[in-house]
C-alpha cells in the first residue's frame, strides 16, 4: 500500500490533464486521472483519494454536481481548477463542498502551495489535542475548536475547513485587525497575487454563512486596504 499521498486529478483537457499529473508526479505525489464526473465519482467510491482537483466545465456533468455527489460519500479534500473567473461561481462551488478554488491559468507553484495547505489541514483535523478544547463566543457567534463546529444563535453553520481555519483565526485575534498579508501566510503559507482575490472570496462566503445581513457585517469588519477583524464584544 502507498504512502503517497493521492491525487485525483479531474480535466477533460488531456494535455492540461498530462501537464498536472507530470508536475504533481515529480513531487512524490501518487495521481489518478479522470476526463469526465461520472468516472471520477466513480474512482472517489473505489480509491479513496486524498485530494481532488477538479475542474468545473466537464462534458458530462457540471462540476458542481460532482462536488455535491463526492460530498455524500468523502471527505477528501476537493480543489477546484476552473476558467470561471467570477467571485459568485467561486462562492457556489466553496458552498456546495469545495476547499479551495484556483482560477485559470495558474502556476504549478501555486498548486503545490494550495495541495500542501490542503494536506496540512487534513493533519490538523485527524491530530486535534485535548489543549485545544476552547469555545469562543460573541453576539451569538459560537465556535467550538474542539469539535470544529460553529453555530448562530444556536443553528449550525457548516464551513469548509479552510473556512473554519480563517474563522478560527480571526476569533482568535478577536478585536484585532489582520492584515492580509498576515492572514494568507497563516492560512496559506506564503503571499501570492492571486491568494489575496481567494482570501476576498473565502471572506464573502464566511458571511453569507454567518451573517444576517452579509452586505453589513456584524460580526468581521472589513479595514479598507488593511485587512478583516472580528468583533470581540
Amino acid at each position: 500500500m502507498s504512502l503517497k499521498p493521492q491525487i485525483l486529478i479531474v480535466e477533460d483537457e488531456k494535455p492540461i490533464r498530462k501537464f498536472i499529473r507530470v508536475s504533481l508526479e515529480t513531487q512524490g505525489y501518487e495521481c489518478i486521472e479522470s476526463s469526465d464526473g461520472s468516472n471520477a465519482i466513480t474512482l472517489v467510491y473505489s480509491m479513496n483519494p486524498d485530494i481532488i482537483i477538479l475542474d468545473l466545465g466537464l462534458p458530462d456533468m457540471d462540476g458542481i454536481d460532482v462536488i455535491s455527489k463526492i460530498r455524500e460519500v468523502s471527505e477528501a479534500k476537493i480543489i477546484v481548477v476552473s476558467a470561471r473567473g467570477h467571485e459568485r461561481e467561486k462562492v457556489y462551488a466553496l458552498d456546495t463542498g469545495a476547499d479551495d478554488y484556483l482560477t485559470k491559468p495558474f502556476s504549478v507553484p501555486e498548486l503545490l502551495a494550495r495541495i500542501r495547505v490542503s494536506l496540512r489541514h487534513k493533519s490538523e483535523m485527524n491530530a486535534i489535542g485535548v489543549e485545544d478544547m476552547k469555545i469562543f463566543e460573541v453576539r451569538g457567534l459560537k465556535i467550538n475548536f474542539e469539535k470544529h463546529e460553529v453555530s448562530v444563535d444556536g443553528k449550525s453553520v457548516h464551513l469548509t475547513p479552510i473556512e473554519f481555519k480563517l474563522l478560527e483565526l480571526l476569533s482568535k485575534n478577536s478585536g484585532k485587525v489582520l492584515t492580509h498579508r498576515f492572514i494568507i501566510n497563516k492560512i496559506w503559507g506564503g503571499h501570492l497575487d492571486t491568494e489575496t482575490q481567494s482570501l476576498r472570496v473565502f471572506m464573502a462566503s464566511i458571511r453569507r454563512k454567518i451573517e444576517k445581513n452579509p452586505a453589513q457585517p456584524e460580526y468581521i469588519k472589513t479595514e479598507v486596504g488593511v485587512g478583516y477583524k472580528l468583533v470581540d464584544e
